[in-house]
């Protein structure tokens, strides 16, 4: 059973962080969700659902060494907490379970 509650754009960047691997970061995960939905995401909304990812469990995340072409910044990045990918997992089988019999309706 779900216990995360997940909402869509969550799923995106949980999704997103399993499909780029581990050590990424915010500006990846906003291109890839962009690039797959086709929609618009700010960088903003992508750190701010980090972190409550994070909070939920789901994601850790650390602080990288500062980079000289990030003039000294340090660069935060995320992995999938196993917590993260159960919940990916338990999203899955429910959302499978209530397409399951069906049919997709055409286009109007």
């Amino acid at each position: 059973m779900l216990h995360h509650g997940l909402g869509e754009f969550e799923h995106f960047v949980l999704l997103s962080t399993l499909r780029l691997g581990e050590d990424v970061y915010g500006v990846p995960i906003a291109e890839e969700i962009m690039e797959r939905t086709g929609r618009t995401v700010s960088r903003t909304a992508v750190y701010v659902t980090i972190r409550r990812l994070e909070k939920k469990g789901l994601i850790t995340s650390w602080m990288g060494d500062p980079t000289p072409e990030r003039g000294g910044k340090v660069r935060r990045y995320i992995k999938l907490a196993p917590a993260g990918l159960e919940a990916l997992r338990e999203s899955r089988i429910a959302i499978d379970e209530m397409w399951s019999g069906v049919p997709i309706p055409e286009a109007q």
